[in-house]
């Protein structure tokens, strides 16, 4: 058989791109709209997510759901990392914290709407891979540290969106003080086996607002001792 062509790759992408189109349309009363954001939409058929898996993944790349990526860990499903990108409504030159770079496929697509994107990964491994991966697809406007995800990046801090892609039963206060007014987190919220995809807003008195989206299932969001 022979190899794939950046052509086919691109082919398969565009097939993911559509069929997260389709589980919009059909989750939008729980969404809230029916539609993907056009510019995330155009983000995830730029970034090649083939290359965001173990190499021995990549030909599954773009298939509709999670994939492992070590450490009993994954990348999730392309529907939920789009649900997440729309839900947080990123602006060029928003400045973002990622609590959970994995192998950086959410960090490129962040990239890509034109924020500034500061990732924090506990697994040592992982920030290592992610940001060779990174800096080799010319992303400088990422940043990469091994951390506890749950204490943020104080020194970048404040900042406008902050995405969380481990769950734990309630947001971290660290997370929320480092959230600038008017910005929002989204991610996983609950325990183990319940947990619900939650929209956060910060007011401009500080006030914290929460809305439940969808019902998900992310490992549980480690801290360090």
């Amino acid at each position: 058989m022979k190899a794939m062509t950046e052509q086919h790759l691109s082919i398969f992408r565009r097939h993911m791109v559509e069929v997260a189109d389709i589980h919009f349309d059909l989750a939008g009363e729980e969404i809230g709209k029916n539609s993907l954001d056009s510019r995330v939409r155009e983000a995830m058929l730029r970034v090649p997510r083939h290359l965001f898996v173990p190499a021995q993944l990549a030909g599954i790349a773009y298939h509709d759901g999670p994939l492992p990526i070590g450490f009993d860990k994954t990348i999730s499903q392309p529907f939920i990392a789009a649900l997440m990108l729309d839900l947080l409504g990123v602006r060029p030159g928003d400045r973002v914290l990622e609590v959970g770079t994995g192998l950086g496929y959410q960090a490129a697509l962040l990239a890509e709407l034109g924020a500034r994107v500061w990732s924090v990964e506990i697994v040592e491994e992982f920030a290592s891979e992610a940001g060779m991966r990174l800096l080799a697809l010319g992303y400088a406007n990422v940043s990469v540290r091994v951390g506890d995800g749950s204490r943020g990046w104080a020194e970048h801090a404040p900042f406008d969106r902050i995405l969380v892609t481990a769950a734990s039963p309630e947001p971290p206060d660290p997370l929320l003080d480092q959230l600038s007014a008017g910005g929002r987190l989204v991610g996983p919220l609950g325990g183990k086996d319940v947990q619900q995809l939650s929209v956060i807003d910060k007011g401009s008195e500080g006030e914290i607002e929460i809305r439940e989206v969808l019902a998900v299932r992310f490992t549980q969001l480690e801290t360090m001792a």
